[in-house]
């Protein structure tokens, strides 16, 4: 406020204000919603050996999210006194705890699907391999676009350029490469990163798509089907 936003209101403050209590607020109902019910299953005995070790993985992915996010905002709130520039969390932190948040996301829905849905019994055949392996790749460069993306936002490196498929007038800018070394334009140069962000973006738009027409030459279980379809779908309207 001394430095930079003089003219901020009350009622603005605490519009910020609120968004982050809420935001923590609801970080520990989820914690809670996962820890409670887990207490009570395994008081029970309703959970199997091998599902007590996924549980207490999950609680404690839970638990070091939290953690993270504290990690995260703290960074935001460290005074730079040879900077005024709008205070923002580091690039750094902000990935990794978008990425945590994937996983965890990920490793839940994988548990609650494993336990509703039961596992199709398929013949290993070559084509199912290539089509596992493809699938697996494909969710790597989908995570790594995601991860690319909370870069895009801590660097606010969307605002660089807004035309597309060009940036500016030219497919490749200028200043693609201008910090050194050439490594930290990667993660710190906004335009690097708001390039890389599309380069990984097309490249998982079209992996979701080969995905898909190469899931048509194999027969396989209607709900299988209907999941490569659905990722298709939600890919194009991503």
């Amino acid at each position: 406020f001394t430095s930079l936003n003089h003219d901020m209101t009350l009622p603005e403050f605490k519009f910020i204000w609120y968004m982050e209590y809420s935001h923590r607020m609801w970080g520990r109902v989820v914690g809670l919603a996962y820890i409670l019910p887990a207490a009570y299953f395994w008081r029970r005995g309703w959970l199997s050996r091998p599902l007590k070790g996924r549980v207490l993985a999950l609680c404690g992915l839970v638990c070091f999210q939290g953690l993270l996010g504290w990690y995260m905002v703290k960074s935001g709130l460290e005074e730079k006194p040879d900077s005024y520039d709008i205070p923002r969390v580091s690039q750094y932190r902000l990935a990794a705890h978008l990425g945590s948040a994937l996983v965890l996301y990920s490793a839940s829905l994988w548990t609650g699907l494993s336990l509703l849905l039961p596992q199709h019994k398929l013949p290993e055949t070559k084509q199912l391999l290539r089509l596992r392996k493809f699938a697996h790749g494909t969710t790597a460069l989908i995570f790594l676009t995601a991860l690319s993306g909370a870069f895009v936002a801590g660097l606010d490196a969307g605002l660089v350029y807004n035309s597309f498929p060009k940036m500016g007038e030219r497919w490749i800018p200028d200043d693609l490469l201008a910090f050194s070394p050439m490594l930290r334009n990667v993660f710190e140069n906004p335009t690097t990163v708001q390039f890389d962000h599309r380069i990984l973006g097309i490249a998982s738009f079209t992996a979701v798509t080969a995905l898909y027409f190469f899931s048509r030459k194999i027969p396989l279980p209607r709900r299988t089907r209907m999941a490569v379809t659905s990722l298709l779908a939600v890919a194009c309207v991503q």
